[in-house]
């Protein structure tokens, strides 16, 4: 079974309390999920039309548990808490296997 990931590059932070309080809230939320967090922020180097902020990539088992993932009630209230403090590039993508 393919693997899921969650690819996250922030285009802008315009709230950092914001973006602490969805920290808070998203860690737990993604690790009961049995979501495992690869990179959050770090280095980035973009290229083409990539900006170079804070990118995170999450990995599950498969797309389906990283699809659920998202539609949990857990994650959606870090998302409610997140709110307009950011604005980011979020995408659930399938493994290659």
């Amino acid at each position: 079974m393919a693997k899921g990931y969650w690819v996250s590059a922030y285009r802008t932070i315009a709230d950092p309390e914001k973006l602490a309080a969805y920290n808070k809230l998203a860690a737990p939320a993604v690790k009961a999920a049995g979501g495992r967090t690869v990179a959050r922020g770090g280095r980035v180097v973009a290229h083409d039309a990539g900006i170079a902020e804070r990118t995170v990539l999450v990995e599950f088992d498969s797309f389906e548990q990283a699809v659920a993932a998202h539609a949990s009630a857990a994650y959606q209230e870090a998302l409610a808490a997140l709110a307009d403090g950011v604005e980011r590039d979020f995408r659930i993508i399938e493994g290659l296997d």
